[in-house]
């Protein structure tokens, strides 16, 4: 039989050799590579909070989990309880070690992928080990916290030859209704595009955090990291609370960008994918920031409270790409992308895909291969299917549809977002050099001090 790194190792040159696309149907990947336990890849989880929840089932669908971490001892409990669980139920059982420390679960000779759900300022310091490491990356969005991070992902990338899925899964999933929308731009049915509305929402506003000693089963040190060493804060209220950890991270310009990165990673990547603005040396040449306001005052973009989230509360951003074309970032608009161009325009968001031009697909549809040449030859198939491409991808090596050049352009007009928003000032971008230009202030917001023992090597 073959073994299951001989199948990985030898499935590109079997894709080579016939002549269409080579990618598994959901029954197919069940049947063969993707069922045998001896075929299976190996994977270990980094990160396993409440978002895992959903990653680490939709990975375990093609692969077996034998290791789970995060520095949280009761959300690697409970993520290892589900992994049993799962695994048990199909006849899978392994023995799933359980960590606090990333690097056991890099050292592992026998895991060939990880998944990432991290805090975001986690993602990139463990995605360029994993890489080193030998290992494929699905890591969830946003996956880098400034410019610079983005620009070490991808050189690591090209010197390991790994490959890394992003969890956008809108690329994927959804009705594949955003996919139909990138095509029906991409098809010239809406005329030239000239202009594009990001709705994203903002950031909740806090108010004062007490200082609090950390729950006995969470590291706090190491859950912060790269960032510096702060109190604990936590507030009882909502949901989960208010606090400086766990899903509120996104809240604080430390761990994250507020809405500009969280939905922005959905919808500003769409955007540029409509007007095929995210590949290399792509991207906006001026960005402006009509209206922002934040829940601390700033100095020099740097909040001047350490108590209270810090994200922006309201914004709206202009951002200017090649084309005289505008692709306007707002809080409050309605969550989704509206497209508008010389002949017509459309809207889409998670619940519905409208406008003339999609009514207009009954009569005249799109041609059969429309949404698979977006999708590099694939095909998105299954309510699973960002997972699946991943895996697919992992098996014949090649990048997947949500691949890091792409989603590192888009994550660079939301850097450039959140860093005009906070000087209070326009920037100029060169998109082929990589650069904010004329303001050596904001130039130095491209990258972030990283605290000593938690640095980040791109060697």
């Amino acid at each position: 039989m073959t073994s299951r790194r001989d199948f990985l190792k030898t499935a590109a040159a079997a894709g080579a050799a016939v002549t269409t696309p080579f990618w598994f149907s959901l029954e197919t990947a069940r049947a063969n590579a993707f069922q045998s336990p001896n075929e299976r890849p190996v994977l270990g989880c980094i990160g396993t909070g409440s978002r895992w929840d959903a990653v680490g089932p939709n990975a375990m669908q093609f692969a077996d989990c034998v290791a789970v971490c995060d520095v949280d001892r009761r959300h690697v409990e409970k993520a290892a309880d589900r992994v049993k669980a799962i695994q048990d139920a199909k006849g899978q059982a392994k023995e799933v070690a359980l960590e606090d420390d990333y690097r056991k679960v890099l050292e592992r000779d026998d895991v060939d992928i990880v998944t990432i759900v991290t805090p975001d300022h986690w993602h990139t310091k463990i995605a360029i080990e994993a890489m080193q490491a030998g290992k494929d990356v699905y890591c969830e969005k946003p996956l880098t916290l400034t410019i610079e991070e983005g620009k070490q992902i991808l050189k690591v990338l090209e010197e390991t030859g790994r490959v890394f899925q992003v969890g956008t899964q809108q690329r994927s999933e959804y009705g594949l209704m955003f996919l139909k929308a990138v095509a029906i731009a991409h098809s010239g049915r809406l005329g030239d595009l000239k202009t594009l509305e990001c709705g994203i929402g903002g950031a909740p506003d806090s108010g004062p955090i007490p200082k609090a000693d950390p729950p006995a089963e969470l590291d706090w040190e190491k859950w912060l990291g790269q960032a510096p060493l702060v109190d604990f804060r936590y507030k009882p209220g909502g949901e989960w609370g208010n606090s400086r950890c766990h899903y509120e991270f996104r809240w604080w310009y430390e761990y994250s960008g507020g809405k500009m990165t969280d939905w922005g990673a959905h919808h500003v990547d769409i955007a540029q994918w409509a007007i095929q603005q995210n590949g290399p040396g792509q991207g906006p040449t001026r960005i402006e920031p009509v209206l922002a306001e934040h829940p601390t005052p700033l100095e020099n973009g740097v909040p001047t409270q350490d108590d209270r989230y810090n994200t922006a509360t309201k914004f709206e951003v202009k951002v200017t790409f090649p084309g005289d074309v505008t692709v306007w970032i707002k809080s409050h608009a309605r969550n989704g992308i509206l497209m508008e161009g010389t002949k017509g325009r459309i809207f889409v968001g998670r619940g519905d895909l409208t406008g003339s031009p999609v009514e207009e697909l009954e009569k005249n549809p799109l041609p059969e291969d429309a949404l698979t040449k977006l999708y590099k030859g694939k095909k998105p198939v299954g309510g699973n299917a960002h997972m699946r491409n991943f895996l697919e991808c992992v098996a014949d090596r090649t990048q997947p549809v949500s691949d890091v050049l792409t989603h590192h352009r888009a994550m660079t007009t939301c850097h450039l977002a959140n860093i005009a928003i906070r000087l209070g000032r326009p920037l100029e971008w060169d998109a082929e050099k990589e650069q904010i230009v004329g303001d050596k202030e904001a130039h130095l917001w491209q990258a972030r001090e990283q605290r000593q023992g938690y640095e980040t090597s791109a060697v």
